[in-house]
């Protein structure tokens, strides 16, 4: 690794806008800790690589390990349709042509219950018109992921092609629950956390996160001004769709181990990297597996994740060469044009070369 075009890449990211920004890049034995900027921009703390982080989506990927760790078990079939296990969440006909790999791979038709949470319960964003009213408001409030699960379900049915929904994963989150009889959380944390022997990763057991951790700086397409700190949330919203707490460290840790088949078994792990076309959060076309999906080209798999004020990148090289995680302390600082698209930022491009130094291979091999 070129440790000095590491540090000049996040340096880069963190004179371009974000807040604090911190990493971690591993190529085999040798490792390359970086941090740049604040974790309060009220008091000038700065950031360091070892802060815990919520990583947002990332927690789609533990999820869909522990999914597979009980198909491999023989409680749940890949293929075989949601309405078998859950029938009153799942019910008629999308029940039973709907099957628990749809839901992983997003490829259900089950809507993305977001835009419709906040006419229904009065509760997040209105993501519809793009207004971040009810943010404040909700931070203390405890979800039902069933009530959530209905608001996608009834809603119109997207695709093909396959649609990035959160709906997929509060479901599976409940068929977890359904096929071991303890919460989706223990099955994750037992099954995939401690499997991976981490140390610094679990999911919120209150709304605070606990442990170091730097706030996190929520723009809301420039309608939040100054950006307000988010880091204190209720995450129930998400669930075991993107309510986990890790820190870079710990997620080379775990996509080094679950890519070299140390979490679910290797057939297992070649299921989770078989791909679809989907259409991501952002409107683009993407190819995604089972919880994972290729990170600029198919040498590196992993996932990325937003929450309210931070957002998270970790990916591992498939021969287990090669690990890195990014983490930044702000999100959604695009202005958004007439039309509601948001506008290229030079965050964007500082943080896309960062990407691609931190997946660069040394000179040596030539790679």
């Amino acid at each position: 690794m070129d440790h000095a075009r590491l540090d000049a890449a996040l340096d880069a990211v963190h004179r371009a806008g974000v807040p604090g920004v911190f990493a971690e890049v591993r190529a085999g034995d040798e490792v390359w800790c970086g941090a740049a900027g604040v974790a309060d921009v009220e008091t000038g703390h700065p950031v360091t690589a070892g802060l815990r982080h919520r990583v947002g989506s990332v927690t789609k990927t533990f999820t869909a390990a522990a999914v597979l760790r009980q198909v491999e078990a023989g409680r749940i079939g890949l293929d075989t349709p949601i309405g078998h296990y859950l029938p009153s969440l799942v019910p008629g006909d999308r029940g039973q042509t709907i099957t628990v790999r749809m839901l992983i791979d997003h490829t259900s038709g089950l809507a993305e219950y977001l835009p419709y949470a906040y006419p229904s319960l009065k509760a997040f964003p209105d993501l519809a018109s793009t207004t971040p009213d009810s943010l404040d408001d909700h931070r203390f409030t405890r979800f039902d992921p069933v009530e959530l699960i209905a608001l996608g379900f009834g809603a119109p049915p997207v695709g093909p092609p396959g649609v990035y929904s959160n709906t997929n994963y509060l479901l599976l989150g409940q068929l977890i629950e359904h096929v071991t009889g303890g919460s989706a959380e223990e099955c994750i944390t037992r099954d995939v956390i401690d499997r991976a022997g981490l140390r610094h990763t679990g999911f919120p057991t209150g709304t605070h996160v606990e442990g170091p951790h730097s706030k996190l700086y929520e723009s809301w397409f420039g309608m939040i001004d100054p950006p307000r700190d988010y880091s204190v949330f209720d995450m129930s919203w998400v669930g075991p769709s993107a309510s986990l707490i890790s820190t870079v460290a710990d997620l080379n840790r775990f996509f080094k181990a679950l890519l070299a088949g140390e979490i679910v078994s290797s057939a297992s792990l070649a299921e989770m990297r078989r791909t679809v076309r989907i259409v991501s959060q952002e409107g683009k076309l993407i190819d995604y597996g089972l919880g994972l999906h290729p990170v600029e080209s198919t040498e590196f798999w992993g996932h990325g994740g937003t929450v309210w004020g931070g957002g998270t990148l970790a990916a591992a090289s498939a021969d287990g060469r090669r690990q890195f995680a990014i983490a930044v302390n702000a999100q959604r600082w695009n202005r958004l044009d007439e039309s509601g698209r948001p506008q290229p930022h030079p965050i964007d491009a500082a943080l896309a070369a960062l990407y691609r130094e931190a997946m660069s291979w040394d000179t040596v091999t030539n790679r």
